[in-house]
């Protein structure tokens, strides 16, 4: 391998290397569980093969035609992943919608009964002239969709009403890195057959700039306000302040956090600790933990009703609470009964 392939093979592996990883991470070991987790590490798996395959093949035209048909098979579940995991981040459903089950049960058993009716070894034709089409239209068609669920974000940004936040940029970066990703493979008969790979490794990278900047910048803004810290709150300001406020906590579930702390949340809304302790003191009348109690308190109320058979713990861990005194202290406080006869009741 002379030195020009050796620079192509590095930059192209280190995307696919350092994707597989975090696959793992995402899939096994990142806190707290949900489903975007595991959407997003499907999502990186799927793409770290297909990365692996086209890689693999560049520099070895020999390799078993077994190793080109998993490859070519994890496309099938690149498009499917993308969306489901900005669904799932948009909407943040508390258990994975059926549809979502049904449509990869689905792919897999298309996918598999292609496999193993018609195998890439003995049906190369087939397979690069009609699966292998299929399977990219497939993936567009699921890039199209995932678009029109990013309406909002894109509304957004073409009205430069407000700004988008950190979880909306990690969702933009995602799509539009997946998007370069399949005009890379769909372009390749133009350019080189690793454009593929060494594009994701780009954007893998550039991804992980764009998000370091926006958190970088949204923690500058905050310092550079700390001279305002004695501004009043007008009463239009507040309201503004506080829907602000509400929508970040229900949108992105900040309340299940139960490290969550009053510094966290202003560095989330963009304001200042002391500002948004004030907020709430002369607005509301309560401090941080009471105002994030009843967002808790509110989720465990519909937990208790919609899941009855969950242990009193279960219910108090899943809504944020570090100890089953707390819940029940904060209960009692908010509802002037106990779990128990609440769910009784």
């Amino acid at each position: 391998m002379n030195l020009n392939n050796t620079f192509i093979f590095f930059f192209s592996a280190l995307g696919a290397f350092n994707s597989i990883i975090l696959s793992i991470y995402f899939l096994f070991f990142t806190k707290p569980k949900n489903i975007s987790n595991y959407f997003l590490g499907g999502l990186l798996a799927a793409l770290s093969i297909r990365v692996w395959k086209s890689l693999f093949f560049y520099f070895n035209p020999t390799l078993a035609k077994v190793y080109l048909q998993i490859g070519l098979s994890a496309c099938f579940f690149i498009g499917p992943f993308l969306y489901f995991y900005i669904r799932s981040k948009i909407s943040k459903p508390q258990q994975p919608q059926i549809n979502f089950y049904i449509q990869l049960l689905g792919l897999l058993i298309l996918i598999t009964t292609i496999g193993v009716i018609y195998p890439y070894q003995h049906n190369i034709d087939l397979w690069i002239q009609y699966i292998y089409q299929g399977i990219n239209l497939q993936w567009l068609g699921y890039i199209i969709a995932t678009a029109f669920a990013l309406k909002p974000i894109f509304k957004k940004l073409w009205l430069k009403k407000d700004t988008i936040n950190y979880d909306e940029v990690w969702m933009l970066s995602v799509f539009f890195g997946v998007s370069i990703i399949w005009t890379a493979y769909n372009t390749a008969t133009y350019t080189s057959y690793i454009s593929g790979a060494l594009s994701f490794s780009f954007v893998f990278y550039l991804s992980g700039l764009l998000l370091y900047h926006k958190r970088k910048k949204d923690f500058v803004t905050t310092v550079k306000k700390e001279k305002y810290a004695n501004v009043q709150i007008t009463t239009k300001e507040a309201q503004h302040l506080l829907e602000k406020i509400e929508r970040t906590l229900l949108d992105e579930e900040l309340f299940k956090n139960p490290n969550l702390t009053l510094p966290l949340l202003a560095k989330k809304i963009n304001i200042r600790p002391q500002l948004l302790s004030q907020l709430l003191n002369n607005n509301l009348n309560k401090n941080f933990s009471q105002f994030i109690n009843t967002y808790r308190i509110e989720e465990a109320k519909q937990l208790l009703i919609a899941k009855p058979h969950l242990k009193i713990d279960s219910i108090a861990e899943e809504c944020g609470f570090n100890s089953n005194s707390t819940f029940y202290t904060a209960f009692k406080k908010v509802t002037n009964t106990t779990p128990s006869k609440y769910t009784k009741q």
